[in-house]
């Protein structure tokens, strides 16, 4: 069937998109990976021809055996931070138990309350939405004044928590191998980590994004051999409680290099799998536009997560069903 010019090039820009998204989200044959990888040198190079994608398209259309699609349950995380009284958290937990959100199926929900908390919200919380904590120490417990180990979240049957935000990076020095440490430790006694990196104003600025955010999770890769309980939040420092967003544009950017790096540098398997989520003044009239990325694979939400519009947030997870 013949196109007339400005159509094909609207076919061609759909196929490229989800040539793309395949190309972050998907294993594949030994061809077929090949081709992908040649396809992402030569669209990052702006030397695509129509009839190339239209090749390449074709192959992966005729071959279903040819791509293993891993899916990715969509993940939504709220960061409380160091907020609410016994009475506001009850509130809070209210709201979260009487909302109507999408199935556990489709998303997977995760509030990180104040340690103080946990055991409170852990109680009245229902049972499709889990708990996580805010940070937790390095190693076993001990002479540690001040600090929570990761063996007293597992007796407390806590989930998750959270480890490298960069609040506790910047205002408490933790360095990149120091959270690494951290991630290791606590996956290795049973908790499952939301991993936080993000550059600085300075850094995007200065052009150095993809540097920082490569080191620091090659830290943590390093320490790491499975990532089955890993997922890695990018929060954009300049983002967090600015009331500045990333563009879903400068979103996917860098959860594509991330991805990318992933593959390169651990596994093709752990870049198909692992959830990488985005932190950084998510709310609920930019989540939806944000949640459509290909590889934006949910969120954690810090002041919103105390409103009730943490809610429309979560249901932004229908949009990767669509």
């Amino acid at each position: 069937m013949y196109y007339p010019g400005k159509a094909r090039r609207g076919i061609r820009v759909i196929i490229e998109r989800r040539l793309l998204a395949l190309h972050s989200r998907g294993c594949y044959n030994n061809k077929v990976k090949k081709l992908l990888v040649l396809f992402h040198i030569k669209q990052s190079a702006g030397a695509l021809s129509t009839s190339f994608v239209f090749y390449i398209y074709i192959l992966l259309i005729s071959s279903p055996k040819a791509i293993v699609i891993m899916a990715r349950k969509f993940f939504v995380g709220g960061n409380w931070k160091c907020n609410g009284t016994t009475e506001e958290v009850k509130k809070l937990v209210t709201v979260l138990n009487e909302a109507e959100v999408p199935s556990e199926d489709v998303v997977e929900v995760v509030v990180s309350p104040p340690f103080v908390f946990l055991p409170l919200v852990k109680s009245l919380l229902r049972p499709d939405f889990q708990v996580a904590a805010q940070n937790c120490w390095v190693r076993k417990g001990g002479a540690f004044t001040g600090e929570v180990s990761a063996e007293m979240l597992v007796n407390l049957n806590v989930p998750w928590v959270i480890l490298g935000h960069s609040e506790r990076r910047a205002l408490l020095n933790e360095s990149n191998e120091f959270v690494a440490d951290k991630v290791s430790y606590a996956l290795s006694v049973g908790l499952k980590v939301i991993a936080c990196i993000g550059e600085t104003l300075e850094q995007r600025e200065s052009g150095d994004t993809v540097a920082v955010v490569a080191a620091q999770t090659k830290a943590i890769a390093e320490k790491v051999s499975n990532w089955t309980n890993v997922v890695l939040a990018y929060e954009p420092v300049w983002a967090i409680g600015t009331g500045k967003v990333a563009t879903p544009a400068q979103a996917q950017e860098v959860h594509f290099e991330l991805r990318k790096w992933l593959h390169d540098n651990v596994s093709a398997e752990v870049a198909a799998s692992t959830r990488i989520i985005y932190g950084g003044s998510v709310n609920g009239a930019n989540c939806k536009e944000l949640a459509s990325q290909p590889d934006v694979d949910g969120f954690l939400v810090g002041g919103a997560s105390l409103k009730p519009e943490f809610v429309d947030i979560i249901k932004s997870a229908t949009v990767k069903k669509e």
